[in-house]
């Protein structure tokens, strides 16, 4: 990949919290950014040839990398993915042994950038600024007054285009923009925690928070919804593994939940059942991270956005594990959540994967006592959750093939010929609008009833976002039924209706 005789290399700088370390732990977070970038570049052919200067790392590129007029193929690039990196800058380097060469070379990159366009010229010297040579402000002027004549004017506060040199002993880099990075600590320098994933708006941003902060993960996905969930959380911890995670090969843990769920609901008061299942969940993250030697556990919890998430909940959840809990997330808005999975990437998927909700009660307690929780918990099985945890699936994210977690046929776009239309959500929502064809039977309810079903029908499940739909289309396949799970959920029923005029 580093072709010595192409001018073109990628600038990172690293960020502010790395240069304020001492020595010796700026030497190490250094070295696993180095690691990291070369991970992150792994793809793109032989290794690249990295140069290490005291706050900037130059990535050499061939010629066919980006450029600094290549602005469509710089934003999205992988090095702007690395945890630790400030900003990247696609750049030109070109000798500079005096101000007239700098000009000349400046003047023929950015002359057609500039042409009819405000411009602005941002000159500076980077390392020893104590070893002489030509001054930024008069690099700034000369190239400035070199392109004046085919440019719109100069504008330094509302510049359509700037033209950025980085002069250094003996060389200048040349190019237009700083692409921002994600800033935080090389991932890993902070070693090892395990995150419970949902596949929602929330495990994911606040995995990718505690990663930015240099912690590798794994995640743990506690399945309460089949085959489909799990295809539909692997696709989001699949976005953080492939375009976050450089330097680290992260794998999802995911265990069979149903055993402990049908345990928590013949066994305990309904109210109680979504503290329980927190706090167990939590204790199988717990075995996952003892066997994997992680120091903690993250989840996505917001204070106050769920029932079993206000403070006295959370402090009662909190007692399930001895080992840390980190909330990244706990003092977050919903609206600043969902802006963040945009950023990351994993708003499209996580909007379709929604949240299983097959546990909500209608009233469940937002201020359950320890001990009344405790009491409940005393009449499950012992050793419950460590059997469903020993028994996970463990997945390689940055390996594993989507299509081979596919349950061919399980989705339809749209009923077969007389099918049997079954709309799963609760009766409030279904009387609010339904599709006219769909029968209604509640999910929980269907759970208990499909075996008496008429075996000789044709099925088609819905629900509000195909999480349970699919998940019951899984169980009644398994004893033979003829069943398929509407793809899209109900905004997908509702568009296959029939219109009032026609």
């Amino acid at each position: 990949m580093g072709d010595e005789s192409s001018p073109r290399l990628a600038v990172i700088r690293f960020s502010g919290e790395l240069t304020t370390k001492a020595r010796a732990t700026r030497r190490q977070f250094r070295a696993r950014l180095v690691h990291n970038l070369r991970d992150a570049l792994a793809g793109e052919g032989p290794p690249p040839r990295l140069e290490i200067a005291h706050t900037r790392i130059f990535v050499h590129l061939p010629p066919s990398g980006p450029g600094i007029d290549d602005p469509g193929t710089q934003s999205d690039h992988a090095l702007t993915r690395v945890f630790g990196v400030q900003s990247v800058s696609f750049a030109e380097r070109h000798p500079a042994p005096d101000l007239a060469s700098v000009v000349r070379t400046g003047e023929a990159l950015f002359r057609e950038r500039v042409r009819g366009r405000r411009f602005a010229v941002r000159a500076r010297r980077v390392g020893d600024r104590r070893a002489g040579g030509m001054r930024s402000m008069e690099v700034a002027r000369a190239l400035g007054a070199a392109l004046l004549p085919v440019s719109a004017g100069v504008d330094l506060t509302h510049q359509e285009v700037s033209a950025h040199v980085e002069l250094s002993e003996g060389s200048a880099s040349f190019f237009s923009e700083r692409i921002p990075g994600p800033g935080g600590l090389p991932l890993g320098v902070e070693g090892h925690a395990v995150a419970l994933m949902s596949g929602g708006f929330d495990s994911p941003v606040a995995a990718w928070q505690l990663a930015r902060r240099g912690v590798a993960l794994d995640y743990v996905f506690c399945n309460l919804g089949g085959q489909s969930h799990l295809q539909g959380v692997v696709r989001v911890a699949k976005v953080l593994a492939d375009h976050w995670s450089y330097g680290h090969t992260p794998r999802l843990h995911a265990i069979d939940f149903e055993p402990v769920a049908a345990a928590i609901r013949a066994t305990t008061e309904t109210r109680y059942w979504q503290v329980i299942l927190k706090r167990l969940m939590l204790r199988a993250a717990e075995v996952v991270a003892r066997e994997r030697r992680a120091l903690a556990i993250v989840t996505g919890d917001a204070i106050g956005q769920v029932s079993s998430q206000t403070l006295q909940n959370l402090a009662v959840v909190s007692r399930a594990t001895e080992l840390p809990i980190l909330r990244p997330l706990v003092g977050a808005n919903k609206d600043e959540i969902i802006a963040q999975t945009q950023r990351i990437g994993t708003f499209e998927l996580s909007k379709v994967v929604g949240e299983y909700c097959a546990m909500v009660p209608r009233k469940p307690a937002t201020r359950a006592a320890l001990r009344a929780i405790e009491e409940q918990e005393s009449r499950l099985e012992p050793g419950l959750v460590e059997k469903v945890a020993a028994e996970r699936s463990v997945l390689d994210l940055r390996a594993i093939d989507l299509a081979s977690l596919d349950v061919p046929g399980l989705a339809v776009d749209r009923p077969p010929p007389g099918a049997r239309l079954i709309d799963l959500r609760p009766l409030e929502q279904y009387r609010a609008q339904h599709h006219p064809e769909a029968l209604h039977l509640e999910f929980a309810k269907a759970l208990e009833a499909y075996p008496s079903f008429d075996r000789s029908a044709v099925y088609v499940l819905s629900c509000e976002f195909g999480l349970m739909s699919a998940h019951l289309a899984e169980l009644m396949r398994r004893e033979d039924f003829r069943v398929h799970h509407l793809r899209g959920g109900q905004a997908a029923l509702m568009a296959l209706a029939p219109s009032a005029d026609s």
